[in-house]
C-alpha cells in the first residue's frame, strides 16, 4: 500500500480539541434548554377568570397558545418553576457563550481550524433546522474533516482543499424540519439563504452557488428501477433545490452514519454527519475508475480513498475491513477496496 503520512495533533492541540468537544456538547443542551423556554407564559383573563396560558412558537412557526388551567397553587407553581427555569436557562447559555468564545480564540491560536467556513455556516443552519443526520448526510470532500477530526490527526491540505459542499438526501426518511420565524417553511434553498442572502439556485436544480463561488449540491442515489417514485425535495417549495440521482449513493445511504464535532476557520465548532470511512473509501476508489469521470477528478478520487482507508488502518482499528459490516457495498466495490485496507 502507497505510503501516506499524517500530521498528528500535538499535545496542546489534542488536549484543546478534546475540550472543544466536551464544551460544545455542554453548549448545545444548554441551547436545547434555552429553546424549551422560548415564548412565554402568563395570565390571560377569560370571561372574568384567569387562566395560565403558554405561548410559543410551532415547528411551523406559527405563534401557538396553550392553556394550562385556571389559576390555582398548581398553576401558580407551573409559572414560578417556569420563570426559575426560563432565567436559569438564559444565564446558562450567556455563560457557556462566553467559554465557548474563549475556546474559539485557543483553537485559533493552536491552528486547530480546518473547516471552510461557508461550510460551517451551512452545517450548523442543517443542524439547527433538525435535518443533519436525519435526512441529510455530508459527502464528498467534507466527509474527510470529520474522519481526521475522530483520528486526531491532519490529513495532506491538498485532498481536503473544496469551495462546494455534497448534501446526501436520503429521501427514505421522515423528515422533521424545525422552522424558525426566518424559514417557515421546509426549503433547503431559503436555509441556505438565512446563511447567506447571494445563495441562488443555478440553472441545474440540484446546485446553489453564492456571490463568492461556494457550491452546494442536493444528491440522492439512483434507485433501481430508475423510475421508483420518491421525494426530490426537502418540503413542497417548488423553487427549491431539486436532488440529482447518481449512481453509487445507495451504498453511502445504507451505510453506517459517522460523526464528528469539527472545528472550523474561526475556531469554532460544528457537527458533522457522514457515512462511514469505510464505505465511502471503497465509493472513492469506484469512483476513480469510471471512465466517464475527468482525469484530475479521478486522481482526486484515488488519492482521497488511499488516505482514508490509511487512516481507519492506522487509528481507528474498530472499524475492521470486514464483509458483515459492509454489507450494503456490492461485492466487487467490496473486494477491489480490500488492497487499500491491508495492514502495512
Amino acid at each position: 500500500m502507497e505510503n501516506v503520512v499524517f500530521q498528528e495533533l500535538n499535545g496542546d492541540q489534542r488536549r484543546e480539541a478534546i475540550n472543544t468537544q466536551q464544551r460544545y456538547a455542554a453548549f448545545r443542551e444548554a441551547v436545547q434548554r434555552n429553546d424549551d423556554h422560548r415564548g412565554s407564559m402568563g395570565w390571560k383573563n377569560i370571561h372574568g377568570r384567569d387562566y395560565l396560558v403558554r405561548s410559543y412558537y410551532g415547528k411551523s412557526g406559527i405563534r401557538r397558545q396553550t392553556s394550562l388551567g385556571h389559576k390555582s397553587k398548581e398553576t401558580e407553581a407551573i409559572k414560578l418553576a417556569y420563570d426559575r427555569g426560563r432565567l436559569d436557562a438564559r444565564q446558562r447559555l450567556k455563560d457557556l457563550k462566553t467559554v465557548m468564545a474563549r475556546q474559539a480564540a485557543v483553537n485559533r491560536a493552536l491552528g486547530l481550524g480546518r473547516v471552510p467556513l461557508a461550510g460551517a455556516k451551512i452545517l450548523r443552519a442543517i443542524d439547527e433546522a433538525g435535518l443533519l443526520g436525519s435526512g441529510i448526510r455530508v459527502l464528498g470532500t467534507n466527509a474527510i474533516y470529520a474522519y481526521e477530526a475522530v483520528a486526531g490527526v491532519r490529513i495532506d491540505p491538498g485532498l481536503t482543499a473544496t469551495e462546494d459542499i455534497d448534501l446526501l438526501f436520503d429521501a427514505r426518511q421522515r423528515l422533521s424540519f424545525v422552522a424558525t420565524k426566518d424559514v417557515s417553511q421546509p426549503s433547503l434553498l431559503r436555509l441556505l439563504q438565512k446563511v447567506d442572502s447571494s445563495f441562488r439556485r443555478s440553472s441545474q436544480r440540484f446546485q446553489a452557488a453564492n456571490r463568492e463561488g461556494y457550491f452546494v449540491d442536493l444528491i440522492k442515489p439512483l434507485r433501481n428501477p430508475p423510475w421508483t417514485k420518491e421525494k426530490e425535495r426537502i418540503g413542497v417549495d417548488e423553487d427549491d433545490l431539486t436532488a440529482a440521482e447518481i449512481e453509487g449513493l445507495a451504498w453511502q445511504e445504507s451505510a453506517p452514519s459517522f460523526e464528528a464535532v469539527v472545528i472550523d476557520e474561526r475556531g469554532e465548532p460544528c457537527r458533522l454527519v457522514t457515512t462511514d470511512p469505510r464505505a465511502w473509501a471503497a465509493h472513492k476508489l469506484w469512483l476513480s475508475k469510471r471512465r466517464d469521470r475527468e482525469p484530475a477528478k479521478r486522481r482526486n478520487d484515488a488519492a482521497q480513498a488511499r488516505a482514508v482507508a490509511r487512516l481507519v488502518v492506522q487509528y481507528m482499528q474498530n472499524l475492521p475491513y470486514v464483509a458483515d459490516e459492509l454489507r450494503m457495498l456490492p461485492k466487487p466495490v467490496f473486494d477491489a477496496a480490500k488492497g487499500l485496507f491491508a495492514e502495512s
